[in-house]
Order: structure tokens, then C-alpha cells, then sequence
């Protein structure tokens, strides 16, 4: 699987070493150092449409209000870290956070 996120994101963090340590195979794809290319960018905002920002973020107030007004490719694309953070690939799906319902998807009990 495949986490989309940033080295220094907590949540990034905390994902991976959960998933980890519950057996699965994780890579980070570090969405700063290695931006999204054009397909993948388009493929995650079709999955999440503009919840793929993160609107509350300080890194999305700070853009101009021009790119506030952009679509989120180009949100994204001026600067990485406005994206919602982890976005999490599995083999067949897609999912956006960390929180427990992703968790319950990705780590069944039982």
C-alpha cells in the first residue's frame, strides 16, 4: 500500500507505524519531495473531488486569492501541502485521513 502524505506529517507518521506494525506493507510517497504527476493528481481529485484540499490548513490561507479560487489541482500543484493528508492506496481503493473508520477499513478485527 501506499500513503501519500509528507515525511514530517504526524498523522503520515502515526498511519504508517500502525499499519506496520499490524503486518502490512507501506510506502510513503512523500507528495513535497516527489510531487504528484499530472495523472495521479487528476485520479485522486476524480476519487475525493475538492476534499482533497485541506481548506483549514495555514499553508492553504496563506495562497493568493487567486489560487483560492483555483481548482485543487492547481491548489495542489503550487504547493503540495495544502492536500489532505494521508491518502492511503490500497491494490483496489482509495482512502483520505486517518481517522477510525479508515482505520476499520484497512485493519479489520477479528
Amino acid at each position: 500500500m501506499i500513503i501519500y502524505g509528507l515525511s514530517t506529517c504526524p498523522i503520515c507518521q502515526r498511519a504508517i507505524k500502525t499499519l506496520t506494525e499490524a503486518g502490512k506493507e507501506v510506502s510513503l510517497r512523500d507528495v513535497r519531495a516527489d510531487p504528484l504527476s499530472d495523472a495521479e493528481l487528476d485520479m485522486l481529485i476524480v476519487e475525493f473531488g475538492d476534499r482533497l484540499v485541506d481548506h483549514k490548513s495555514s499553508d492553504f490561507r496563506g495562497l493568493s486569492d487567486w489560487l483560492k479560487a483555483s481548482e485543487p489541482e492547481a491548489q495542489i500543484a503550487a504547493r503540495p501541502k495544502v492536500m489532505a493528508r494521508p491518502v492511503i492506496q490500497t491494490e483496489d481503493k482509495f482512502y483520505l485521513g486517518w481517522d477510525q473508520s479508515v482505520q476499520n477499513a484497512l485493519m479489520p478485527k477479528g
